[in-house]
């Protein structure tokens, strides 16, 4: 889905009829880093919210990305989402299979 539709009721509507996220989503998947970069800081700047990201997803570790800009609250977000990831690494890797 287009970022029009999927941040605009009214476009999301014309592009998307139905769909329940069309005009309302709250998180936004990109396909690499650099327009993950320049879409999170676009939309953190002009709407004025705190946004979190890049989150990075589809690697062996968890691993995730800071710019040089970044402040001490952007350190700690980012921090406790890939300690997050981490545990739920981990979790995943020592679970038991119950399949037999």
């Amino acid at each position: 889905m287009q970022a029009d539709a999927a941040l605009v009721p009214s476009v999301g509507q014309k592009k998307a009829p139905g769909s329940a996220i069309a005009g309302n989503a709250n998180v936004l998947v990109v396909p690499n880093l650099e327009v993950g970069n320049i879409s999170y800081k676009l939309v953190q700047r002009l709407g004025n919210v705190q946004a979190i990201g890049p989150i990075l997803q589809g690697i062996a570790r968890p691993v995730n990305d800071l710019s040089r800009g970044c402040s001490v609250d952007d350190i700690y977000y980012m921090v406790a989402i890939t300690a997050c990831q981490a545990q739920d690494a981990k979790a995943k890797a020592c679970a038991i299979p119950t399949d037999k």
